[in-house]
């Protein structure tokens, strides 16, 4: 009696079984090739990647509030908020209206996003800012 291999077992297939094939492949190609085919072949995909070796540069983020910022230290102060989601989005109101507004806070806020918060911008636009705050109250 010949010993089976290692892909047989000792159990009967039904005869209706059929080897599962997919749309668009012959029955007899196996499933690595199918993957190597998915990916455009195995040897194929690392080259037809191009790999850029100076990646383009990102602008940062600006933060939502500022820490003691050189940049606005010229800048009036428009309003006064206690907690950072108010301030953004007062900021970002103004922003949206052409103001230059950004939040400036002396000292790091609590975790909770919470501390002294000043609504700040230029000097030429604090007359229309203001303008803005007051008639949005």
């Amino acid at each position: 009696m010949p010993k089976p291999s290692p892909t047989t077992t000792d159990r009967p297939t039904p005869k209706h079984w059929r080897p599962r094939v997919l749309p668009g492949e012959s029955a007899g190609r196996s499933r690595r090739r199918r993957a190597d085919d998915a990916l455009g072949g195995a040897s194929s995909y690392a080259c037809g990647v191009p790999i850029s070796r100076f990646p383009k540069g990102r602008i940062a983020k600006e933060e939502a509030v500022l820490i003691g910022d050189p940049r606005v230290e010229g800048w009036e102060s428009v309003s006064t908020f206690e907690d950072q989601r108010t301030a953004v989005a007062w900021r970002d109101q103004l922003r949206s209206m052409g103001v230059d507004a950004s939040c400036v806070a002396d000292h790091p806020l609590d975790r909770f996003g919470r501390g002294d918060i000043y609504l700040m911008v230029p000097p030429e636009q604090w007359s229309r800012a203001s303008e803005i705050v007051d008639n949005l109250d």
